[in-house]
């Protein structure tokens, strides 16, 4: 600790003026040390130094909501893609509503000429044809590819793409979502458009740029080649160089709702006032465990010092030494009445509800519910994943459509025989009751395969598991289920013939159907229903 340095002895016998005396000490005053900091910085409010905020660094909320007011598309995927490293909130977001849908799908053969079932060629036919789009779209790894074009459509607001199929399967190229555009349809297909000056912003060392124009399709090889000549033509004479069409039958395009614009990109300028409420919060907190220890030197009746300078410093280091290292305590030595003004609100609301305020804001913001992520009740909050859901429906059908285009090679004569492809409703939150519902629907006489589907289990694994099982392993005769009203007929009792004996119960009848309850076991209503029978 400094030492409190006052006048000397010879200033004050010349008689300083008060004022002068206090202007004197003011410069001085202001640099006395307590601990590792000065006494101004003790007492008052760090401000809060702009370029400590991640959001501040490269965006201010000023810029943002001008961003969002232009529909400043590239400028808004930056921010997105920067807010997505920076928010964990945010990309929790995100997260959230790419993963949420499972991207399950079910292959359906449908037959519309029955001469095909009728003969076992023909049934052999559907089953090579159904087993090899199942392969395909196994080997396309579809459940994956959709995760990851629903997170870039939420975080970026698109996706583009080029479809590539490689033998037995098919991957998608992705393409700069800056660099691309679509501005009509073809055939209820986007019109996608490629400016291939990309390669040469983004690589301009010439081997790595061979190399990697190598990786993508012919058609944007000789585009870029007729780029490089100034003989590709432009689609309108003012237009910029660079744009080429690619093949509707190849480029694939995916948004939301037909908008291109990042899915929480309203929520930005809300994440920069909650940081910043955090850091106002936490120099509260830091003031509010400051104590002061004030000794305050008396004055005669002329407004003199009763004490010199001397006896003054010795009285201050003796209460800095005292205090030693203590957190949060400050030493003030003064001459003049200190008062203390509390300028904290005296109302009900506490600063930690003030803050949940504005954390609530983002989750408004963004149309989720907070206890999805910080859970405090549960109070419709079934429904808010119910309307979460539905805003996705939109990206689920385009999935499906883009899945049925993989299709094609498959359904080369549709009139006969058409393999059709399906994304079951499955989510992380609902695909236990959809199994169990498939399951249910067995006993009508519907797919036995939907269960296990929705559990997550492809087609082809399912089929797979069955032979392996059954015609191989045997394990049927060894694993014997327990008999069950959805698995017996009223003729038979568990592969039992009609000649022998059945089960019956204690009053003699078949005993077809749910075991009966121990009346311990039974409700009040049906007991009573028994005693009246009897």
């Amino acid at each position: 600790m400094s030492k409190f340095k006052f006048a000397t002895k010879n200033e004050v016998k010349r008689g300083l003026p008060w004022e002068q005396y206090n202007d004197y000490n003011s410069h001085v005053y202001n640099q006395v040390r307590v601990g590792s900091k000065t006494l101004s910085d003790g007492v008052t409010v760090n401000k809060i130094d702009p370029t400590q905020r991640f959001s501040a660094r490269m965006f201010t909320r000023e810029r943002v909501m001008l961003a969002i007011e232009r529909q400043d598309l590239k400028l808004l995927r930056q921010m997105s893609k920067y807010f997505y490293m920076k928010s964990g909130i945010y990309e929790r977001l995100c997260n959230y509503m790419a993963s949420m849908f499972l991207y399950d799908w079910f292959i359906t053969p449908q037959i519309y000429d029955q001469k095909l079932i009728a003969t076992e060629a023909g049934k052999k036919k559907i089953m090579e044809g159904w087993w090899k789009a199942s392969q395909f779209l196994d080997n396309c790894r579809l459940k994956q590819i959709f995760t990851d074009i629903a997170l870039k459509v939420v975080r970026d607001g698109c996706y583009y793409g080029y479809m590539l199929v490689n033998g037995n399967k098919a991957v998608i190229q992705e393409l700069p979502v800056n660099y691309c555009r679509s501005r009509y349809a073809v055939n209820g297909l986007f019109a996608i458009e490629f400016n291939v000056s990309w390669f040469d912003e983004m690589f301009p060392d010439i081997n790595q740029k061979k190399k990697v124009l190598k990786m993508f399709p012919k058609d944007i090889q000789q585009a870029y080649i007729k780029y490089k000549h100034g003989t590709l033509p432009k689609d309108v004479d003012s237009d910029t160089e660079g744009w080429v069409l690619l093949d509707p039958a190849f480029a694939v395009k995916f948004n939301l709702h037909g908008n291109d614009v990042p899915m929480f990109c309203d929520v930005m300028p809300h994440l920069m006032d909650l940081e910043e409420a955090q850091a106002i919060d936490k120099q509260k907190m830091l003031q509010q465990i400051l104590k002061i220890l004030i000794q305050q030197f008396p004055l005669d009746k002329n407004y003199q010092l009763v004490f010199d300078v001397d006896e003054m410093n010795a009285f201050h280091n003796m209460a800095v030494n005292m205090i030693g290292d203590a957190i949060g305590v400050d030493v003030l030595s003064t001459l003049a009445d200190v008062q203390v003004a509390d300028m904290s609100d005296k109302g009900n609301v506490s600063a930690v509800d003030q803050l949940e305020k504005v954390e609530r804001t983002v989750y408004n913001a963004a149309g989720v519910s907070q206890n999805q992520f910080n859970s405090t009740g549960n109070i419709a909050l079934e429904k808010s994943i119910s309307n979460d859901e539905s805003v996705l429906l939109d990206l689920i059908y385009q999935f499906e459509n883009f899945s049925q285009r993989l299709l094609d090679a498959f359904n080369k004569n549709p009139r006969r025989l058409y393999y059709k492809v399906q994304i079951l409703p499955t989510t992380i939150y609902n695909y236990q009751n959809l199994s169990k519902i498939y399951k249910e629907q067995t006993m009508l006489g519907f797919s036995k395969l939907l269960p296990q589907v929705a559990l997550g289990i492809s087609q082809s694994s399912v089929i797979s598991t069955a032979i392996l099982e059954n015609q191989i392993l045997h394990l049927d005769e060894l694993f014997i289920p327990p008999q069950m009203s959805s698995t017996m007929s009223s003729n038979t009792n568990s592969g039992n013939s009609s000649n022998e004996p059945r089960d019956t119960n204690d009053d003699g009848d078949s005993a077809v159907g749910r075991p009966a309850l121990d009346p311990d076991e039974r409700s009040d209503k049906t007991n009573q229903n028994i005693e009246s029978m009897s």
